[in-house]
């Protein structure tokens, strides 16, 4: 398994599934679509387009407050599966984005950025 963010390393992972070809973000260790246990783990370029974004002004916990107003955002990956994470301020639907890594509450997050 190659280490990705949630492990410490600054990488996105997806899941493919060579027997149909989905892509997945969320690790299943099957494919949500056709059931095959032989999915890939791969390491995602960090690119993809911007699908949602909505700006947080009241965070959901004491430790966050500093944080906020803070962007997150829905990016759907080139690789064809979609990712939640937090955004460069002023990111909207269809931007071109890259993800890089940040703290964020004592955490390694992913960040996107504008290309």
């Amino acid at each position: 398994m190659i280490a990705d963010w949630t492990r410490g390393a600054p990488r996105l992972t997806y899941e493919y599934c060579p027997s149909c070809g989905a892509a997945q973000a969320f690790p299943r260790g099957f494919c949500a679509r056709c059931g095959s246990t032989q999915v890939e783990t791969r390491e995602a370029s960090g690119l993809g387009t911007v699908a949602s974004a909505t700006e947080v002004t009241r965070a959901p916990s004491k430790e966050l407050q500093a944080y906020a107003p803070y962007t997150l955002l829905l990016v759907d990956l080139d690789e064809g599966c979609s990712v939640m994470a937090h955004g460069e301020t002023g990111l909207s639907i269809g931007a071109r984005v890259k993800a890089g890594f940040s703290d964020f509450g004592g955490a390694m997050t992913p960040v996107f950025v504008a290309v």
